[in-house]
């Protein structure tokens, strides 16, 4: 899936965070005549103007210690313009963007976790100014333009990244126990059986709980399987509905996802048994690796911002993270990812000025020299990442001979990709076949 997740980038409790920065001219302590900040280097800013009682709005599926990241990235860009930035961070954030588009509600700018949902709502979104389309063919590759491209209209830029697919492990713990990193899935699966056969800890660790989202982190499972084993055109092809949700090769992937966690000796260290998945918090899923409970857990590169204060990410650390390994070596080396979409309800100056600076390469580095962020901008320099995890991420989303693929739940109709399959997944958890719920959701999949 979802973002941020995107959705996706969650922490486990919903916050309201509401960032009001300093207008131009308003003689405050720390700022100049100009408006700025006497440590922020206004000239960087000077394209974007200068504003006095302007406002804008932000809405997003962003909350907590990431939400004060975010507000840090644009904190002097908004003292130099003057733009006083209202950002307001929530878990609800899929259901309520459109009720308040709909009441008349809507914030300036809504950061998008699933371009399904960008198209969704882009009836009711204004078209994207030029400057922010010029920042995309610039700084991004065609596919993540197209993401942000409804019916030949492009609304939204991108804005961070995230790369799915990654195996959580304790490096000591392998290296005691003399278990190798897995390079295939057969490998992963044998490695599997052979924990689960010792008994000192379970093999995995996962937990899919996400308020109103609850669900994601399964069809991150899945979407990373039909890549692997199907590859690229077919992966397309399902998430454009080429091909029935419920197609064989679907059901294929599901059922070799639920091989490992479908069965109560795989999973659930730390938490209980198949069904306890559903009610551990994502962001609290993976705790049990260093505890020693469980020795792997399947979750994105942001999942690195989810270790406790302290914990060493690195080959040598407390914790590293291996890409899942393919099925079908044939389909080359392909990774699945997520992140956000910038769309915009308002066109009023100081709204283009913020959007186009979320858009630029400044902000990127910006956001992703706090940490626990990353980016697919071309002009972000991976060297400003806070570990070596988020540098590797960012040289694989830029490299040109990376075959990449946006999380397909998050390229579904809303209907489907943040509804009928995260429903779908619990229910499979909750002892459905995989017959009844890829029907299920095939059924749910809105008509042309």
């Amino acid at each position: 899936m979802a973002t941020t997740r995107s959705r996706k980038f969650l922490l486990p409790t919903a916050a309201l965070s509401v960032s009001l920065l300093a207008l131009s001219g308003c003689g405050s302590e720390g700022s100049d005549s100009a408006g700025g900040s006497s440590d922020a280097d206004c000239s960087a800013y000077e394209s974007y103007g200068t504003f006095e009682d302007a406002e804008v709005s932000v809405y997003s599926t962003i909350v907590d210690v990431e939400a004060e990241l975010l507000e840090n990235s644009w904190a002097d860009f908004a003292d130099c313009t003057g733009i006083e930035v209202a950002y307001e961070g929530s878990k609800e954030f899929e259901t309520q963007i459109g009720v308040r588009a709909q009441g008349g509600t809507a914030p300036d700018l809504a950061i998008f976790p699933q371009p399904g949902l960008l198209a969704d709502q882009a009836p009711n979104l204004k078209p994207a100014p030029q400057a922010v389309s010029d920042l995309v063919d610039e700084g991004w590759s065609a596919d993540w333009k197209k993401y942000g491209t409804v019916d030949g209209i492009f609304y939204a830029a991108p804005m961070l990244a995230n790369v799915k697919g990654y195996v959580w492990y304790d490096p000591a713990t392998f290296e005691e126990k003399g278990w190798d990193v897995p390079t295939t899935w057969d490998e992963m699966t044998a490695l599997t059986e052979k924990i689960a056969g010792e008994g000192e800890m379970k093999p995995w660790c996962a937990g899919f709980e996400s308020g109103e989202a609850t669900g994601w982190p399964g069809t991150d499972w899945v979407e990373d399987a039909v890549l692997r084993e199907h590859g690229p055109e077919v992966y397309d092809q399902w998430v454009t509905h080429e091909i029935p949700f419920d197609d064989p090769k679907i059901v294929a992937s599901f059922d070799r996802v639920g091989e490992i966690l479908k069965n109560d000796e795989n999973v659930n260290g730390g938490f209980g048994d198949v069904r306890s998945i559903l009610s551990t918090p994502f962001s609290e899923a993976g705790q049990p690796v260093l505890d020693g409970e469980c020795a792997m857990h399947h979750q994105a590169s942001f999942q690195a911002a989810n270790w406790p204060e302290g914990t060493t990410v690195a080959e040598d650390g407390d914790v590293w993270a291996f890409m899942t390994p393919p099925i079908d070596a044939s389909q080359g080396t392909a990774i699945t990812g997520g992140g956000e979409l910038i769309g915009a309800y308002a066109d009023r100056p100081e709204v283009q000025a913020l959007q186009t600076y979320l858009a630029s390469a400044e902000f990127a580095n910006a956001r992703v020299s706090q940490g626990g962020a990353i980016s697919a901008n071309k002009g972000l320099d991976p060297e400003v990442a806070q570990s070596d995890l988020d540098r590797q991420s960012i040289e694989l989303l830029q490299d040109p001979n990376t075959v990449f693929r946006f999380d397909g739940s998050d390229l579904m109709p809303g209907a489907v990709g943040a509804n009928s399959f995260w429903s779908g997944i619990v229910n499979w958890l909750n002892g459905s076949s995989t017959e009844e719920v890829t029907t299920s959701v095939e059924d749910s999949w809105p008509a042309s």
